[in-house]
């Protein structure tokens, strides 16, 4: 897919290849505290010769289209949820599956939930690095007393929602890492958050004759419990590569590598 640069009213713009916002790029070396986005982190998990060209040099990847109706579920299923917190009644899914849950009530939920304008941060005191993300919803255990952090995930697979196939399908990786990353925030930032969290899977169901202008969905709660013993030491790893003069390895199984290794050969 071919990418045009524009601005925020649409208008085609210069595409330069690189960032020019230098708070977005770090200076190896440098002490000040700086701030990687779990996005940020997650590429850095997934090539972290990309990650380095991102963050250290400012190339700039190509944008990709918004997922609209993702974004539209994600909206309505907030809106849901935040009639029940006012309510502090609990969701009709939570006593579908027998638990005891209320959807937590706290001055900055709406901020942790948008990344752009605060969302959920913590300072690595190990490294300098602000870890910063976004989470969907914050649930409270009433048994436990506990934080149970929830991610909202929109499909259409034809194929019935099981805890195991999901969980183990490889398109679904990033999301146990993200979800590791969330928790790891968050006890960091002095709450205890249960290592139990939920993904509320909505599932476009396609077995209708007709549109009629409407979607019909499958809504099913996934558990999942992280393990985020792995998170410290990523962290230190992402830092010491921020701090490298040396351009790191590609993922040989990156596209974004292979694309720009394929190009140069041919350029030549």
């Amino acid at each position: 897919m071919i990418s045009l640069k524009r601005n925020g009213k649409g208008e085609i713009q210069l595409a330069k290849g690189v960032r020019v916002r230098q708070s977005s790029m770090y200076k190896p070396g440098q002490n000040s505290p700086f701030k990687i986005s779990r996005s940020k982190f997650s590429d850095f998990i997934d090539c972290p010769r990309c990650f380095y060209l991102d963050r250290v040099k400012g190339l700039e990847q190509p944008s990709v289209p918004g997922w609209s109706l993702n974004v539209t579920v994600d909206e309505l299923l907030k809106k849901e949820f935040d009639f029940y917190r006012d309510e502090q009644k609990p969701h009709p899914i939570f006593e579908k599956n027998n638990l005891n849950f209320l959807a937590f009530e706290h001055p900055d939920i709406d901020k942790w939930r948008d990344s752009r304008t605060g969302g959920i941060s913590y300072e690595d005191e190990n490294t300098n690095l602000i870890i910063q993300g976004g989470v969907d919803d914050v649930w409270l255990n009433v048994d436990t007393n506990q934080l149970v952090l929830a991610d909202y995930k929109a499909q259409s697979s034809s194929k019935s929602l099981e805890k195991e196939t999901y969980l183990s399908s490889p398109y679904h990786q990033s999301y146990k890492t993200q979800m590791e990353i969330y928790v790891h925030i968050f006890r960091n930032m002095g709450f205890d958050v249960s290592s139990n969290t939920y993904f509320v899977v909505c599932n476009a169901q396609k077995n209708f004759e007709r549109f009629d202008s409407q979607m019909q969905f499958e809504v099913k709660l996934i558990d999942y419990e992280v393990d985020t013993s792995w998170v410290e030491e990523k962290i230190i790893q992402m830092k010491n590569q921020l701090d490298s003069e040396i351009l790191p390895e590609a993922n040989a199984s990156c596209m974004n590598c292979a694309y720009l290794n394929a190009f140069n050969q041919i350029d030549q």
